[in-house]
Order: C-alpha cells, then structure tokens, then sequence
C-alpha cells in the first residue's frame, strides 16, 4: 500500500488582502463621516400625476373576456379585453389579484392607473399597496394599458356628447 500525502494548503496573494482590506475601512469611514455630518444623498424630485384611472377588471364568465370599468365615472365599461389576446395585461392583473386574496381583499375596489410626468407609467392597488411600474417592461407590454386611458377619455366625451 502507498502512501501519499496531500496538501490543499492555498493562500490568496498579500495584494488582493490588503486590497479588500483598505476598501472596508474606507467605506466605514465614508458611512460614518457622513452619519455624523448628516449628509443627505441626492434627492429625484418627485413626478406629477398627468392622468389617473380608477379602473375594475373583470373577467366575464361567458367567454373569459376582461371588461375594464372607470370607477370614477359610474363603473362605465371603457375597454373589452378580448379572449385570448393581451397576456401581459393579464398576467399582471393576475398577479395583483393573487396579492388582493393573499391580504383577504375582495375583488370589488378599483386599482389606479397613473401615468407620470416622467414618462412613467403605474398600475397600484390602494387596498395592498403593490404597484407595478409598467414602462420597464417596453412599449409593446404596456401599449394595452395606454390605450386604456384614450379609451376612458373617449367613453367620457361619448357621454357628454349624450348628455348635453
């Protein structure tokens, strides 16, 4: 029998210690200087509301089409999401539902739509407090949304136009 013997003996290079070790002292001085100096980081102004819908979504049983709601203007149907097609609207909707019944809230209360001065765009529940920033996921995903807002502005003068 032979014997050998093994060693994993490793060291990591003095350069790459003294490395790590400078940047750690250097960044807890940074921290503390600026806790006892209270430095405040630089601040995004906050953007303005151009526009927001107080919408319902529900899923018609017949033929699984989503009708969308204007809360703010008599639960006035505004859209029909045909069956099958906008997954993205969709799937974002499922997802704040699952949160709704996660957090025992009922269907009923509307979510919000806002589009912001800075080119973004937010579908909110106000009952969870979950948002979803729409914009991130391009132009094509949140088109169906946009429309939602030229779709509610239309039902609006359409009514108007009835009702002098």
């Amino acid at each position: 029998m032979s014997t050998t013997t093994h060693s994993h003996a490793m060291s990591l290079p003095t350069g790459t210690l003294l490395g790590a070790a400078v940047l750690v002292v250097f960044s807890l001085v940074a921290v503390t200087t600026a806790r006892l100096l209270h430095l405040k980081g630089t601040v995004t102004p906050a953007a303005a509301v151009v526009t927001a819908l107080h919408l319902t979504f529900t899923d018609r049983a017949t033929d699984h089409a989503v009708e969308v709601r204007d809360a703010d203007h008599g639960d006035r149907l505004i859209h029909v999401v045909p069956p099958g097609s906008n997954g993205f609207l969709r799937g974002v909707l499922r997802g704040l539902e699952r949160a709704r019944r996660t957090e025992h809230v009922g269907p009923a209360p509307a979510f919000t739509l806002t589009r912001w001065s800075d080119g973004r765009m937010t579908l909110a529940d106000p009952q969870t407090g979950h948002q979803v920033p729409l914009e991130v996921f391009g132009p094509a995903n949140s088109q169906p949304f946009m429309q939602l807002f030229a779709d509610a502005a239309a039902a609006l003068s359409t009514s108007k136009e009835s009702n002098p």
